[in-house]
């Protein structure tokens, strides 16, 4: 579908005033952005076209059923995950006046010390932070049913990592939720991530699993952990939007583009005579290496995933959303 067409409109649950007046509103909320901007490079376009409509169709999902909606949000690194969270949630908020409250798998990261531990006992790669098995899952879980049991007298604790020092942070500086949400979104590079065939782990897809792992015992420690706890927490999901890059290889240049802008800043810190001790940089081989560590569930995902998520969100090579697909229709409201 282009992006040039509106959303269509039998997904939607409000009227042509309505969503004229939650674009506006948006478009409010995003007055200064946009004018700090000084260029024209169409998102208020893309308010109208898709960000507003896809708020609708949460919307809609939303009242369908009783308690608050849990929306997945999928993409590889660099699919602009969080960017997409923040428009969602400035939408649903200022445009339908819903509370939303938002989480993301990094931040369920284990500490240092237990990944330390693993490295000991299970395998030495299970040291990076990012695959299915270096998450406290559980907590994950208990996050997601805090928050839509909405107890004003519990606040809910989601905690913050730190990647500049690669562990979590002390629970004083942890986020706080009070009270009831009406969406809960949780994003993530592997939610909603399904496990593969024992199979399709015997051969290795990298360098990384061919040298580091040639015998398969990590690849299959992670299989196992994403088939077992992880569905457990992915269940909880209601609606699961994916952000389909267009290729692994986009994966590796975007990152790589990610990192470019870091050295930037660290450039910028040096300049300014701010302490940018923190902020490690890798070089190109370091980042191939380390974008080898989600290849094989990448590839996987991109395989399987847009034909079964709630709605994909195709991206293109300029990093621009270019298609829609919704693989699951949506009735009428109540």
């Amino acid at each position: 579908m282009s992006l040039l067409s509106p959303w269509p409109t039998e997904q939607l649950c409000l009227s042509h005033n309505e969503r004229k007046e939650a674009v506006k509103a948006v478009e409010q909320a995003f007055a200064t952005a946009l004018a700090s901007l000084k260029v024209d490079i169409g998102l208020k376009e893309m308010f109208e076209s898709l960000y507003v409509p896809l708020g609708a169709w949460l919307l809609c999902r939303k009242r369908q059923q009783n308690g608050p909606l849990v929306v997945g949000i999928n993409g590889a690194q660099g699919a602009g995950k969080s960017t997409l969270f923040n428009l969602i949630e400035v939408i649903l908020s200022e445009g339908f006046g819903q509370k939303v409250v938002g989480f993301s798998i990094d931040d369920l990261y284990k500490t240092r010390h237990e990944r330390e531990r693993l490295a000991e006992i299970v395998h030495p790669l299970l040291i990076t932070r990012g695959v299915p098995g270096t998450h406290d899952v559980q907590l994950g879980i208990d996050i997601i049913k805090s928050l839509k049991e909405g107890d004003p007298e519990n606040p809910t604790k989601i905690p913050v990592f730190d990647k500049s020092i690669d562990d979590r942070c002390p629970t004083s500086v942890w986020q706080e939720w009070v009270g009831p949400a009406d969406v809960i979104v949780f994003e993530g590079w592997c939610v909603g991530a399904l496990s593969e065939s024992e199979e399709n782990l015997n051969s290795p897809v990298n360098a990384l699993e061919r040298v580091e792992d040639a015998n398969g015992d990590w690849r299959r420690y992670v299989n196992r952990q994403l088939e077992e706890k992880y569905q457990e927490l992915f269940s909880m999901i209601d609606s699961l939007v994916m952000l389909k890059v267009p290729s692994m290889e986009a994966v590796y240049s975007w990152r790589s583009l990610q990192e470019k802008k870091l050295a930037e800043r660290v450039k910028y810190n040096f300049d300014t005579q701010q302490p940018a001790d923190h902020l490690r940089i890798m070089n190109e081989e370091e980042i191939l290496r380390f974008i080898q560590h989600y290849e094989r569930l990448t590839r996987t995902m991109l395989d399987e995933m847009p034909k079964r998520a709630d709605v994909t969100l195709m991206l293109n090579e300029n990093h621009k959303i270019s298609d829609i697909q919704i693989n699951k229709p949506m009735t009428l409201c109540r």
